[in-house]
């Protein structure tokens, strides 16, 4: 475990990282939530009159993960190289599973695990008119490949 966070310097301030030394290499990194649904919205996703949920929830991760660096502060802008966001019902709700990568001197942990949480905001959204107590929860990263750091995959 390193001593201090990189996001900030020697007097305790947040700071961007200057990433402007390291090698670009291809970095890739997998994030998911899960978004709770009891049995009736299950059911009702199919006839949502907004449209299908899941596929609208797929668009909005895929966005959300190239408008990372709006919404964190101290994110990096990064070109994307490839984004996809799968929505998937199983027992008790929506799995999401995104994918964010790219060649360049910063990983994408951040714009995977932004376009996992918003396209379950987004399942949200689209049900909430059904039941209020919806929760989204596990929010994770589930695995990253490249940089300094190496391999990274949830136990």
């Amino acid at each position: 475990m390193r001593e201090r966070l990189s996001h900030f310097d020697e007097d305790g301030q947040a700071r961007m990282v200057d990433v402007g030394s390291k090698v670009p290499t291809r970095r890739e990194a997998v994030a998911g939530a899960f978004v709770e649904l009891n049995a009736a919205v299950l059911a009702a996703l199919p006839q949502n009159p907004k449209g299908d949920p899941l596929q609208v929830a797929r668009f909005a991760g895929i966005q959300a993960a190239k408008r990372t660096s709006e919404l964190i502060p101290m994110c990096h802008p990064l070109a994307l190289s490839f984004v996809d966001v799968e929505a998937s019902v199983v027992a008790g709700g929506v799995e999401i599973r995104a994918t964010a990568a790219t060649v360049a001197g910063t990983g994408v942990e951040m714009e995977a695990m932004t376009a996992a949480a918003v396209a379950a905001l987004t399942v949200y959204d689209m049900t909430k008119a059904l039941d209020k107590g919806i929760r989204i929860r596990e929010v994770a990263l589930i695995s990253k490949t490249g940089g300094k750091s190496g391999t990274y995959r949830r136990s």
